[in-house]
């Protein structure tokens, strides 16, 4: 059986308080909904800004492959006839084939934010679909509140979805508008609406008791067949349904049919996509496609998933286009160790000394401070100068950090030595403060011996205080983020003075990068030779 999915990221999700698209991001967004298979994609309200009508404007004039493009927007205002009504007006000017418009189901909302009779209101219903098909459009009819009216006032609820459906509407969707439903309430409800009405029957859900997903489930597995949500259930207040986490229960729990074969493998690319157009971080605890959803730390887990994925994973995280991840830290045990050294590609043997020594050196960092989970470089470096392979391509000396201070502005100063292969580089740098000088410096000191560090660049930085009662003297863990370009990595360092933690970490950050562009390569090339031993320092 197909159950249609239509998203709403770009109407409803973008009501959420820290959620913000471009243009030209709500154009990218839709084309990447479209190349999964999304039926519908609601684009905007055009009548309420003039952002949502250039969207629609460019957005007519495009190739849609699967996708259709709607239009959003509220019945006609009470008293006012369809055909002079200025939304009513916007939505056919905005050029899609499909229109979606919401009415009032709760005889709450129309009597107090209405403030007009019940009887006004379904002339309001019809009088809008009825309209808007003549119009040549086809008509999702979004039933606000309809489950807080139904509990309410079960008979003029029904009228309501009566008075969409006889005027046309091609979808006749259920809404828990302000999310309080759950989901025992939820499949009564819609058996009785399916006696009633024959327009197929979608559902449209809120996140405020956290039930949102579980309530569309519940309405599907009771004869919906059309759910509407957003990426990464971005929305008003908790949020809306959580595409990212619906459809994969649809499909892989309940085999529905949803989007187009294959896509479902791209959800996590998705996820993490939208996020970076809406400027959010992706939650790593976010069911199927988070970074963590996959991620196993304690000791007995990771054993018996080395055995036997499905000890610990409820699906195969290559259907969601996820992965498999091990976390060391000082929860590890040997299988940790040794399934991070696979996922890292690092030649461990069960056997060797190397992998208790590693164990143990993780176990005493992380006493001191230090958290692995969240930085892979800094584990891998650890890993491979333990195991011999990797020494840095650089020493790095003293180094000394000056902050200035003005009446209009303050600024930091740094100087650093290094040395590379018994050559020293002495160097300077200003910042914005310590940590920005340090970088610049260290940059700088570097790019003479490895020009690759210029297209490096640090993209977070975070500082945890581990030890809150000593104050100003308490211990510090530093976490920064590095790209070049391609990829990202953490790297992790811990000492009771910030910019020491700092140091470290930025040190571990560049290490990184020269591993990534130089030791692998001649790894690659000692293996290809037959040979052993350390890796060739390129220069």
């Amino acid at each position: 059986m197909r159950v249609e999915v239509y998203d709403t990221t770009l109407r409803d999700g973008t009501q959420g308080a820290d959620v913000e698209f471009s243009v030209e991001d709500k154009l990218r967004c839709a084309r990447a909904l479209d190349e999964v298979g999304v039926d519908f994609v609601e684009g905007g309200w055009p009548g309420s800004n003039p952002r949502d009508m250039e969207f629609f404007r460019q957005a007519v004039r495009q190739t849609w492959h699967h996708a259709r493009l709607v239009a959003f927007g509220s019945t006609r205002r009470a008293e006012v006839a369809a055909h002079h009504d200025a939304n009513l007006r916007a939505l056919l000017e905005a050029g899609t084939e499909w229109v979606a418009v919401f009415g009032k189901s709760w005889d709450l909302h129309v009597h107090a934010a209405l403030r007009t009779s019940l009887d006004e209101n379904l002339r309001m219903i019809g009088d809008s679909v009825r309209y808007l098909k003549a119009q040549g459009r086809k008509v999702v009819y979004d039933a606000e509140h309809f489950f807080d009216g139904f509990r309410a006032n079960p008979a003029y609820a029904l009228q309501t979805l009566r008075a969409a459906a006889e005027a046309g509407a091609d979808r006749v969707v259920l809404c828990d508008t302000n999310g309080g439903s759950l989901p025992h309430q939820i499949g009564p409800v819609v058996r009785r609406v399916a006696e009633e009405i024959t327009v197929p029957l979608g559902i449209h859900t809120h996140n405020d008791a956290g039930c949102a997903v579980a309530n569309a489930v519940e309405a599907v597995r009771a004869g919906c067949v059309h759910v509407q949500g957003t990426v990464n259930g971005y929305g008003e207040r908790c949020g809306n349904a959580d595409l990212c986490v619906l459809v994969p229960n649809l499909v892989l729990k309940l085999r529905y049919d949803c989007l187009l074969p294959g896509a479902l493998r791209r959800l996590s690319h998705l996820s993490h996509f939208v996020a970076e157009l809406a400027n959010r971080t992706p939650d790593e605890h976010q069911p199927y496609v988070g970074r963590n959803a996959f991620a196993h730390k304690g000791g007995v887990h990771v054993s018996a998933v080395r055995q036997d994925p499905g000890t610990y994973e409820h699906v195969d995280p290559a259907m969601v286009g996820n992965r498999r991840r091990f976390v060391v830290s000082d929860l590890s045990g040997r299988s940790n160790i040794l399934s991070k050294a696979e996922e890292l590609g690092l030649p461990l043997d069960p056997r060797s000394p190397s992998t208790a020594q590693i164990l143990e050196r993780v176990k005493w960092l992380e006493y001191t401070g230090y958290q692995f989970e969240g930085a892979d470089a800094s584990f891998e470096l650890l890993a491979r100068r333990l195991l011999g392979e990797w020494n840095d391509g650089f020493e790095a000396g003293p180094f000394l950090v000056v902050v200035h201070r003005t009446e209009d502005r303050a600024w930091a100063e740094a100087t650093v030595r290094v040395r590379v292969d018994g050559t020293e580089e002495h160097t300077a740098a200003e910042g914005n403060g310590p940590v920005h000088a340090l970088d610049r410096a260290l940059r700088k000191a570097l790019e003479r011996f490895y020009p690759e560090l210029r297209r490096i660049r640090l993209v977070d930085y975070k500082v945890r205080v581990l030890n809150a009662e000593a104050a100003t003297a308490a211990r510090v863990r530093v976490l920064i983020q590095t790209t070049d370009g391609e990829e990202r990595w953490e790297t992790v360092g811990v000492s009771e003075n910030v910019v020491e933690a700092s140091w470290l970490a930025l040190v571990d950050s560049l290490s990184y990068a020269l591993w990534r562009s130089r030791g692998r390569r001649s790894q690659a090339a000692v293996s290809q030779a037959g040979g052993d031993g350390e890796p060739v320092r390129e220069r």
